[in-house]
């Protein structure tokens, strides 16, 4: 991801105009969904983890739309004249602050009567994208302009935390359209029952294992790493477009053979002509380890929880799983 394109200065300042709940709702004394077609809470979703707690919480009740098309790379996602006139009808905005800065700035904007940050439903870390702290990486970036928090907005890629974002959404939901409220909270018990039994499989599969370390294109698995013990060393760090240095991938090199690495993981949505190279010089193998930004054609399964599951697979055989 480019760090340009996490929360910036003018983000931050048209974020934090909406105040400092993380959620506003409107008046429960009558449903959200009043006026709509058919009657159901017209949901907007900045991209594909949002959408998804959206319609497994929503179900039959809501109608939702994605900011993020399939395919699109989401940090680099421009609010169109029409999508800012879908925010401003919306009973409710789900969004992830600091992820896309375009979206922050447009929600802190619209006049949607509910608006959800995820990211203020569980907790945010820092993740240097590396196992390790390189010399270079807070040069990096300042010159390329992160935001000054570091804060990794990379939450769904851990079950648990993305259970804990589910509730904070039910509650939104059930307050913004209390008609509906049982049939939501049943909706997030099912959703955790799911993230619950993903996050048992992944602490099994990847208990006994012939190395931790694990490379990746850039750093989108911090979060899902510190779940499970792992190490993540990321090629480029938080931003997949960038070329790392020479000395970087000489470094890599080393780490390779010195702590049993196999396998080199790139995604779908960017280049993986670096995986590549470092796999050759190194004599690594390649695999897709999918960051769950969007779902497209190339995507091994359908959904999250099956895109999860071809996660697990891949790190398995990456790390020796016994």
């Amino acid at each position: 991801m480019n760090v340009r394109r996490l929360i910036s200065g003018t983000a931050i300042a048209a974020a934090t105009a909406l105040g400092l709940g993380a959620l506003s709702a409107c008046s429960s004394d009558s449903s959200a969904a009043d006026g709509n077609s058919g009657g159901k809470l017209d949901v907007v979703a900045s991209f594909y983890p949002m959408q998804y707690l959206a319609e497994q919480i929503g179900g039959t009740h809501v109608s939702v739309s994605t900011l993020t098309e399939p395919g699109q790379e989401p940090h680099d996602l421009e609010i169109s004249a029409k999508q800012t006139v879908d925010l401003q009808k919306a009973d409710a905005v789900l969004y992830l602050k600091g992820l896309q800065p375009a979206v922050d700035e447009a929600v802190a904007q619209s006049e949607a009567k509910t608006k959800i940050d995820a990211a203020a439903l569980t907790t945010l870390e820092k993740h240097t994208g590396t196992g390790h702290s390189h010399e270079g990486e807070e040069a990096h970036s300042e010159k390329s302009g992160e935001d000054s928090s570091g804060l990794d907005p990379h939450v769904w890629l851990d079950p648990v935390r993305y259970a804990q974002i589910a509730d904070g959404v039910s509650a939104a939901f059930q307050k913004a359209d209390p008609a509906n409220a049982a049939e939501y909270k049943k909706n997030t018990g099912a959703l955790t029952a799911k993230l619950t039994s993903l996050n048992t499989s992944f602490e099994a599969g990847l208990k006994n294992t012939a190395t931790k370390v694990f490379f990746t294109n850039h750093a989108a698995f911090g979060y899902l790493a510190e779940r499970y013990g792992l190490t993540q060393e990321a090629i480029t760090g938080v931003d997949p477009e960038s070329e790392p240095s020479a000395a970087r991938m000489k470094e890599l090199q080393q780490e390779a053979k010195a702590d049993g690495v196999t396998t080199v993981f790139y995604e779908t949505l960017v280049s993986d002509k670096t995986a590549k190279t470092l796999a050759e010089d190194a004599n690594l193998t390649t695999d897709v380890l999918d960051p769950l930004e969007g779902i497209t054609e190339k995507s091994r399964g359908s959904d999250y929880i099956a895109v999860m599951e071809s996660n697990l697979k891949a790190l398995r055989t990456a790390l020796g799983a016994r």
